[in-house]
């Protein structure tokens, strides 16, 4: 049976793994399948067998201690089926797992300096038209890297402003979407097409819905906020732990902020990170293994990552944590 089949796996959960996965599809065609970190490696389970698959990207998806090895078993698998992998991300890699990967002859493309569709844009721009470069700009800026070389030179391509509108109503969409995976599918299909975040059906509604959840989120920030000596923190009952985490962080005068939210029927907390700029650590490498130490996964950025932590560590989790920002 000939393999024609081409897929991205990317991250469902921001605009630059949507963003990353459209602009895929762009230069090369093929399926999209949208993921959470913990979703990964099911998903690259499921693909290991398929006797079509000629193409995979990867996108937007971090490794953390207690995934990675696994990662690396099945990209083996996966390049034993003759499968073309490509694998691009911006998360923090361990020099060893990122040999494994290339002795694989897996095609890492790979930097902590820019978000994965600004790596995407670089690597593809020969398939890519110019809004290529306006859909990287607004990762960069969603993603908080505008001010890298490679990110801001898009930026500077076009009106700040509407930049900063557009990666706004991408990302407020993404984020009222999470329950619906056809309409992030949708989402990929659209901005493929080169139709900006305004031009989609009912975007600025969604934008404007979700800003108004947003808003109610600050007072119950300010009600129900605690503080350690080295962070602030808060349960998160009514909203998605990384709607309230910024506002943690930014009204606690900590240099961290923690949120953090019950998924019951799978008996964890997903767990939300943020740093001040001021904040001297890589939060996302202490987190890593902090998480792994507690039968959890985490990882990320120096200022922004996420953990999965089972049910009954999150107090532990915060103490040790708190005492790690010593």
């Amino acid at each position: 049976m000939a393999r024609t089949r081409v897929v991205c796996v990317s991250h469902k959960e921001d605009a630059d793994g949507v963003s990353s996965a459209s602009l895929i599809r762009k230069a090369f065609g093929g399926e999209t399948k949208l993921v959470d970190y913990p979703g990964l490696m099911n998903e690259l389970e499921a693909l290991k067998n398929d006797e079509k698959l000629k193409t995979l990207f990867i996108c937007d998806l971090g490794l953390s201690k207690s995934n990675q090895d696994q990662f690396v078993e099945l990209l083996k698998a996966l390049r034993k089926n003759k499968v073309s992998i490509t694998y691009i991300d911006h998360h923090d890699i361990e020099d060893a797992i990122k040999k494994k990967i290339k002795a694989l002859k897996v095609k890492l493309i790979h930097t902590v300096n820019e978000c994965t569709t600004v790596q995407v844009y670089n690597a593809f721009k020969t398939k890519l038209s110019d809004y290529g470069s306006f859909l990287a700009a607004c990762a960069a800026v969603t993603d908080y890297m505008e001010d890298r070389p490679i990110g801001a030179a898009q930026l500077q391509r076009f009106d700040r402003q509407f930049v900063l509108l557009e990666a706004t109503v991408l990302t407020f969409t993404i984020t009222s979407h999470q329950k619906d995976p056809e309409f992030l599918l949708y989402l990929v299909d659209e901005l493929s097409d080169s139709k900006y975040p305004h031009q989609i059906n009912n975007t600025f509604e969604f934008a404007r819905i979700q800003a108004e959840r947003i808003s109610g989120v600050i007072q119950k920030v300010k009600d129900n906020m605690k503080k350690m000596k080295n962070l602030s923190y808060m349960e998160v009952t009514d909203s998605g732990a990384s709607m309230a985490v910024n506002f943690v962080l930014g009204l606690s005068g900590k240099e961290v902020g923690v949120s953090y939210k019950l998924r019951e029927e799978q008996g964890i907390y997903a767990v939300s990170v943020r740093g001040a700029k001021s904040c001297k650590v890589h939060l996302g490498r202490i987190v890593n293994q902090l998480a792994t130490d507690l039968g959890g996964s985490g990882g990320g950025h120096d200022k922004a990552c996420g953990a999965v932590i089972p049910k009954e560590k999150i107090g532990l989790f915060l103490k040790k944590f708190n005492s790690k920002l010593k």
